[in-house]
């Protein structure tokens, strides 16, 4: 893979734009550009279960959903309305994205109950949304009720038995479907909600620090953002180069994927977005495995300022 920013810093944005021809490569430009422009640390926080385990990349039919992970099992059921039809899991880059946001308000705050703001656009702004628009306020409202609706459960390997974590992700029903008059606009606005208290201190015993520009950035890529977030938990922990097999890859990464010869360039581009939104990664794709290694924190000063990890 190209090294976009060596790319970048020796050459500068504009001489690079002429350098490179590919779609993909472009975007992996302004990525990396955006990030290395950053001038402050704004640090998002994901638990880090998700680190290791995923929620779908698209809708799915099924009211339930499993995937495991090294030593973990994430386990989703869709809640049900109130004429007990299934609302659904959550799925996609919007479900990540207000997840992202309310662990890391969680997280500053030391509080589970996490404001939300003034109106919708203000908090799909707060949430690095790039398009505001009808279709995106839909997809935010339909995945927040889906959030507040749903039940999780992780198991983890704890000696030679799991230990399990039953809880939801909110406590109440956070439903902003139908909030939206002709015009698009916000008419009614649930101004905070509260964090399952499992998860919260979940969250608190097991944060994964990361660059919200980073994620922003990353936008509506899903799988870039699952990516970048497994990088962001293993890298700095690393103490020597460790391979990872396209078999696992494809077991954490792979949902929706039937086969290693459709998963396999689709990873690679993914990955490619995560690397250009993570400067100081290290890591070497190779024919049977990647290769990860001991690498800088996406934020390097994320420890000393929250008092986590």
């Amino acid at each position: 893979m190209r090294n976009i920013h060596k790319l970048l810093i020796d050459h500068g944005l504009d001489a690079a734009r002429e350098l490179v021809v590919d779609k993909a490569e472009r975007r992996q430009l302004e990525i990396a550009a955006a990030v290395l422009a950053e001038e402050s640390e704004t640090l998002g926080i994901c638990h880090a279960g998700f680190a290791l385990t995923s929620l779908p990349h698209k809708d799915i039919i099924e009211p339930f959903w499993r995937r495991e992970g090294h030593r973990i099992t994430l386990m989703v059921e869709s809640g049900r309305d109130r004429q007990g039809n299934v609302v659904g899991i959550p799925y996609g880059s919007k479900a990540r994205m207000i997840l992202i946001y309310l662990q890391t308000q969680a997280v500053r705050t030391r509080c589970r109950e996490v404001e939300l703001g003034g109106s919708l656009k203000g908090w799909m702004k707060n949430m690095g949304m790039a398009s505001i628009g009808g279709a995106t306020y839909k997809m935010v409202t339909e995945q927040a009720r889906r959030i507040s609706a749903c039940r999780l459960t992780f198991f983890t390997d704890h000696g030679h038995a799991d230990r399990v974590a039953k809880g939801a992700f909110v406590e109440e029903y956070f439903d902003l479907a139908g909030m939206l008059n002709d015009d698009n606009q916000p008419t009614l606005w649930q101004d905070k909600v509260t964090l399952n208290d499992a998860f919260y201190r979940s969250l608190i015993d097991h944060p994964v620090p990361v660059s919200e520009t980073a994620l922003r950035e990353i936008g509506n890529k899903s799988m870039a953002i699952d990516i970048y977030v497994w990088l962001a938990y293993r890298l700095h922990s690393l103490s020597k180069p460790t391979p990872v097999s396209w078999p696992a890859l494809m077991a954490q990464f792979g949902a929706g994927f039937n086969a290693m010869r459709n998963f396999k360039p689709a990873f690679t581009e993914a990955l490619r977005m995560a690397l250009a939104a993570y400067p100081d990664a290290k890591v070497q794709v190779e024919s049977t495995s990647i290769t990860l290694y001991p690498s800088a924190p996406p934020i390097a000063k994320s420890r000393d300022r929250l008092g986590i990890l």
